[in-house]
């Protein structure tokens, strides 16, 4: 029931549509508040010790008991009525009751008043509340509701002489609702998983003493300590200590990463410190940091509804009033006119036949199926996605990503790592790579350039620091100058060499294959005028990149395209290298932006139409991941401007997720697309078998609540792997 939502931070919601079908929240608030008072005591010691998740536990154990117990009390009285009202032993002429009516001539009508007690307490228990809940929504103005309509018709079931038929309604309906909650609650609880990430105590170190606060206390700048076995409160920075970091809550990623002060490792909030004691010092507020902005990702995902969600809404608004209206039409308008024209036919089909084929057209109607397994089945493929990595801001993204026929990619952090380091050394004229890249490094020792951090990185040794290198000379756009023990070494592009006139350049420069095979910046070398070789600074390739692409060409995705402000000779190989069909480099943000909106209005004006996707890596792509048709952040929890920009998050830096994510879009909205043509096809059927009397309220029973029970199980698929 609705009200069990409340104690998850409104996570589901948003399943429960506000059509008026489904509108049953009312209904519970009552019991909601009776149980809040029964279990004061769970408060009581939730507040004395600051434990939300035994209060939670409490609410959790009575709700999902309470109703499972009031049906299946219901359904062994029900059970009991259908053996006393059916059995052969309690009919007036069986020798039972032919022998006990010699002795108690009273007794024949005692079967018949032991099952009508049976029905009627049956009823109450199962349609008690369901009745009250009726009537409230219509003070509400909210007359037709799922509640009202299985009022109606159970209530004219009764007064037609049906009375098994009126209790299995209510009985039925209360097991649809039963097995929807606890969907509802499963597919919840994939997504809600997230708040055990939530870290609820922190160890600051305060004028020396490590004191234990709530992470909301801790100031930005403050040192705090985590031991073995604890989860981040917070992000930060390591200044002291070595671990390995479980970081699968957040990023989705199996293997633990090593973290280290010397290496001044970033952490964030809900990482798991596995070995070592560590000391942080804390970077962002607990409101700002990554596990805090992951739990309000997830929360608001429900608020963003997909175009089909909002149509079945619309359609149900509609659609109830409109089928209310028909079975009043099919339960006064045909006997009226039999009445009339054919007397005959009305003596055999009467009010009772057609009030009675109204009630089961009432019961059958009701779209609950729909307006419950729709909503339903997109917020399993966000949870399903969670578990991923892979963050979905709301169902209408889950709609693009599974239509999406244009993927288009940034280069540098998306599908390069965007770290700078030495890719290839290739000597020439008898010196050794060893050789080449030492010689490199010393004469780019004095520079702060990028390049010269990267040969710095690729090479260091004890004589590093002791070399006598004179007169250093950076020439900006061509190289570095400079005599390293005594021998004058120049480093830098072509250009540079050829103003240098060095020897040996001219012919070396003619092979492709010294200047290197991997995309990247080429560094040649000179040593006293005489060319040994060149170096290729590059930022390397992720490993799951070229795996990607070809995945999303298998997916069907029509066209991929690479975007980069980096050098077109280097764009090109990494485009080669990865498969991608377009690229288009040395491109500011702002022309990435009027790129994209160049590709999607050739695709407007083609006849196959898609929606487009930027992949960005969150850093300066904020722009182009808002022009998308859907943007997506890789690897982003560390930036604010992405999080806010992208509609989806790829929480650690594997394009591969991506894959998953629309392998996950598409399957939800398959699942979708069957309950709305399975749901809405058994009800016509059914309503057009009950109006021409070849149906009966059981039929009707199945057309709304077996419906319902079998596309709340369809739409609970997506969560599986």
């Amino acid at each position: 029931m609705e009200h069990r939502h409340e104690h998850h931070n409104h996570l589901g919601e948003h399943i429960h549509c506000e059509c008026g079908c489904c509108d049953h929240d009312e209904q519970e608030h009552d019991e909601h508040e009776h149980h809040h008072h029964e279990h004061d005591h769970c408060h009581a010691e939730s507040e004395h010790c600051h434990c939300h998740s035994e209060v939670h536990d409490c609410h959790s154990e009575l709700d999902s008991e309470s109703p499972l117990k009031k049906i299946l009390l219901a359904f062994v009285i029900f059970a009991a009525a259908l053996l006393v009202e059916h059995l052969p032993m309690f009919e007036p002429s069986s020798p039972l009751m032919s022998s006990l009516s010699k002795n108690f001539p009273t007794v024949g009508d005692f079967p018949r008043l032991l099952y009508g007690i049976l029905y009627l307490a049956a009823y109450l228990i199962c349609g008690r509340d369901v009745i009250k809940g009726a009537v409230r929504n219509i003070h509400k103005g909210n007359v037709f509701g799922e509640q009202f309509l299985m009022t109606v018709a159970s209530v004219g079931a009764i007064f037609v002489g049906e009375f098994a038929e009126a209790v299995a309604v209510m009985l039925f309906y209360n097991l649809g609702e039963f097995v929807q909650d606890y969907a509802v609650d499963r597919s919840r609880d994939s997504i809600s998983a997230l708040m055990d990430i939530r870290p609820d105590r922190a160890t600051v170190i305060r004028e020396g003493k490590a004191i234990v606060v709530s992470p909301e206390e801790v100031q930005i700048g403050e040192i705090i300590e985590v031991k073995p076995g604890e989860r981040l409160p917070l992000d930060g920075i390591i200044i002291e200590g070595k671990s390995f970091a479980d970081t699968s809550a957040l990023t989705g990623e199996s293997l633990p990463r090593e973290v280290s002060a010397q290496a001044q490792s970033e952490v964030l909030a809900g990482f798991v410190n596995q070995t070592g004691l560590l000391k942080i010092r804390v970077t962002k507020s607990y409101g700002e940091s990554a596990v805090s902005r992951i739990l309000n990702l997830t929360e608001k995902a429900s608020e963003v509804k997909a175009k089909s969600e909002k149509f079945i809404a619309r359609f149900a608004r509609v659609y109830t009033p409109i089928v209310c209206f028909a079975a009043l039409a099919v339960a006064l308008l045909p006997p009226l006119f039999l009445q009339f024209f054919m007397p005959e036919l009305f003596a055999k089909y009467g009010w009772s036949v057609w009030i009675y084929r109204a009630l089961t057209f009432l019961v059958v109607s009701c779209p609950c199926a729909l307006v419950i397994s729709v909503p339903l089945a997109f917020f399993c493929g966000i949870g399903s996605a969670s578990k991923y990595g892979v963050l979905i801001k709301g169902s209408n993204f889950v709609e693009i990503l599974s239509k999406v026929k244009i993927t288009v990619f940034d280069k540098t952090g998306t599908l390069t790592k965007g770290i700078f380091d030495v890719a290839e050394v290739n000597p020439a004229n008898g010196m050794t790579a060893d050789e080449l890249l030492a010689i490199a490094t010393h004469a780019e020792s004095y520079s702060n350039h990028p390049i010269s951090k990267s040969l710095k990185k690729a090479h260091h040794c004890v004589l590093c620091d002791a070399l006598k290198i004179i007169d250093p000379e950076e020439i900006s756009g061509f190289g570095i100058r400079a005599v390293v023990d005594g021998k004058k070494v120049c480093a830098g592009n072509e250009k540079f060499m050829e103003n240098e006139k060095v020897s040996g350049f001219d012919a070396h420069s003619q092979n492709q294959n010294d200047k290197g095979s991997v995309a990247g910046t080429i560094i040649h070398v000179a040593v006293d005028g005489l060319y040994c070789g060149n170096i290729v600074i590059s930022d390397q390739e992720k490993e799951d990149s070229r795996q990607t692409i070809a995945s999303l060409k298998k997916l069907g995705i029509k066209k991929t395209v690479m975007l980069t402000g980096d050098r077109a000779e280097n764009a090109r190989l990494v485009a080669e290298n990865l498969g991608i069909d377009t690229v288009y480099a040395e491109l500011l943000p702002e022309d990435k932006v009027h790129k994209v909106e160049e590709i999607m209005n050739d695709s407007l004006a083609s006849k196959n139409h898609a929606p487009l996707i930027f992949v960005g890596d969150g850093i300066n792509d904020s722009p182009v991941l808002a022009r998308a048709d859907a943007g997506i952040a890789m690897g982003a929890l560390g930036s604010d401007a992405a999080i806010e920009a992208a509609d989806v998050v790829l929480m650690d830096d594997k394009p591969s997720r991506l894959v998953d994510a629309i392998k996950i879009s598409r399957r939800t909205m398959s699942i979708v697309w069957q309950n709305i043509y399975f749901s809405i096809g058994i009800k016509v059927a059914i309503m057009a078998l009950n109006a021409i009397g070849l149906g009966n309220m059981w039929l009707a029973v199945f057309g709304d609540v077996g419906v319902c029970i079998l596309a709340v199980g369809n739409a609970a698929r997506v969560l599986k792997k």
